[in-house]
């Protein structure tokens, strides 16, 4: 019985296989409306949470809160991909199924060097993914405790994993909202932390072994934004003028600073015990509208790579998309910055995104007075395409990027309110939600007299860098034909130099 179950499971595996092949290779895949081509996204259905991020032997691995019958969201799963350059994905049959226990919900996973685990045979080091299941019986009930913590390991590089038989590793104590945990390696302590959302505010605890935990500390009842319940947290260390200062991200679900989702984050010291933020006020990752639950790949030295899932839970399984549902964000280099005192937290494109640039077209000191076609100076924009603005001086401007049915995304600095915005009030299709048509802000956080933008368009979505990633924006729309022209307008006269830059699709 045992030999036929397991002939069973390894023809399954077989078919899983050649159909996410043949998923991968089928004409149209990856180019239908709306398909994002420097993004990552599943090849259908429904995907929300960046999941379980680890590096390992040259591999990157991205898991995602994924439900593979339907476009909604559903049963959570953990979907798999993987990528070499952080760019290129190949998608992998799902990694963890909902069990007696309940749905796989958001989590981490990290590398056990030292087998403190004990699950490593022959000396190869397990990964461990460290995950809530959310018991949707218990959650039906009216219990308070359906959410808990458990475990996975895996022996072979992330292809097959074992749930851990003494699962749950962490119970609930009676918090409703419990979950999202994010493990990390504190080698002065020589221990694990796990950073864990606990309603309204995060609690620390601490393991020798990943699978007995003791609670450290609390953070957050009083501080930060507190509009909607905290998820999706990230605790990591970050240098700056050769001094250590740790970061504390938390996703917030509603209260973001443009409505509904948004990731706030905290900097300061933790010390095996607890966290203590250098500055109180309420900080944002990125104040677009969409980019949520972001955290950061474990196992890569003192680089802090950050993916975030690219939408909003106020239209999320809205979206005029067809087969699948969302993408993420590119990956984006964090690093500190200090400004007027306070420790400021900026990200950019990860440097392996040069990888997707093909030959710039430049435009040194062009003077905009009114307005200007660049069109005339560019050609037809790509259909995906990075664009740099460096200006002289800070001045009211707007980049109207626009298609041949007159929609126009518009993106621009207001100088009475020193923000950057954008507009997708016209857009593209916005009738599925009656809150997606907005014009977004981000405040200017340099202090600089000048100003330096990096936007990435793709065929739903701009990401807008400023001032060295202080300020960032990221936003989806949906045109109904593709942006091709480009237009800059000012109020008197501006000064820029600019650079557009086509983009490589990541998919054949």
């Amino acid at each position: 019985m045992m030999n036929l179950k397991k002939g069973f499971l390894a023809a399954c595996c077989v078919l899983a296989i050649g159909f996410l092949h043949a998923q991968n290779t089928k004409p149209g895949l990856y180019h239908e409306p709306f398909r994002p081509q420097v993004h990552f996204s599943p090849p259908e259905k429904w995907m929300n949470d960046p999941n379980g991020m680890v590096y390992n032997k040259g591999v990157y691995h991205l898991f995602y809160q994924f439900y593979p019958d339907a476009t909604v969201w559903g049963p959570m799963h953990w979907g798999h991909a993987e990528s070499k350059d952080l760019i290129h994905w190949q998608q992998k049959p799902i990694a963890l199924y909902p069990d007696s226990l309940g749905y796989i919900f958001s989590g981490s996973a990290v590398l056990d060097v030292h087998n403190t685990s004990g699950f490593g045979k022959n000396g190869q080091a397990p990964l461990i993914a460290i995950f809530t299941h959310h018991d949707p019986k218990g959650e039906k009930a009216g219990k308070a405790d359906f959410q808990n913590e458990s475990i996975a390991y895996s022996l072979d590089d992330g292809k097959t994993w074992t749930k851990y038989s003494g699962n749950p590793v962490l119970k609930n104590p009676g918090i409703k909202d419990f979950r999202d945990p994010k493990v990390m390696w504190f080698e002065a302590s020589k221990k694990w932390i796990m950073t864990l959302a606990t309603k309204d505010r995060v609690t620390f605890f601490s393991s020798l072994n990943l699978k007995d935990w003791k609670k450290e500390s609390e953070f957050g009842a009083q501080l930060g934004a507190h509009g909607g319940v905290w998820e999706c947290p990230d605790l990591f260390p970050l240098s700056l003028n050769g001094k250590i200062y740790w970061v504390l991200l938390v996703s917030i679900n509603p209260g973001g600073p443009n409505q509904g989702s948004a990731t706030q984050y905290f900097v300061g010291n933790f010390n095996g015990n607890s966290f203590i933020p250098k500055n109180t006020a309420t900080k944002w990752i990125d104040y677009g509208p969409d980019n949520y639950a972001g955290v950061t790949w474990s196992n890569t030295g003192k680089r802090k790579i950050f993916l975030g899932w690219m939408s909003n839970w106020l239209y999320a399984t809205q979206v005029p998309t067809v087969k699948w549902r969302s993408a993420m964000t590119i990956p984006r280099e964090l690093s500190l910055q200090e400004v007027n005192g306070d420790i400021l937290l900026a990200s950019k494109p990860a440097k392996e995104f040069d990888a997707l640039r093909l030959s710039p077209k430049v435009v040194k000191n062009a003077q905009v007075d009114g307005s200007l076609n660049l069109t005339n100076k560019f050609g037809q924009l790509p259909k995906q395409f990075e664009l740099k603005l460096s200006i002289k001086e800070v001045k009211d401007f707007s980049i109207n990027l626009s298609n041949t049915v007159g929609e126009q995304l518009i993106i621009g600095f207001d100088k009475a309110r020193n923000s950057y915005y954008i507009d997708r009030r016209k857009a593209g299709e916005s009738s599925f939600n009656k809150d997606f048509a907005a014009i977004h802000y981000a405040p200017k956080l340099s202090a600089s007299k000048s100003i330096d933008l990096t936007l990435v368009v793709d065929a739903a979505s701009v990401e807008l860098f400023a001032d060295n990633g202080l300020s960032v924006m990221t936003s989806i729309f949906f045109p109904k034909k593709p942006i091709t022209n480009l237009q800059l307008q000012a109020n008197g006269s501006l000064f820029t130099d600019l650079e557009m830059i086509p983009l490589k699709s990541i998919w054949k």
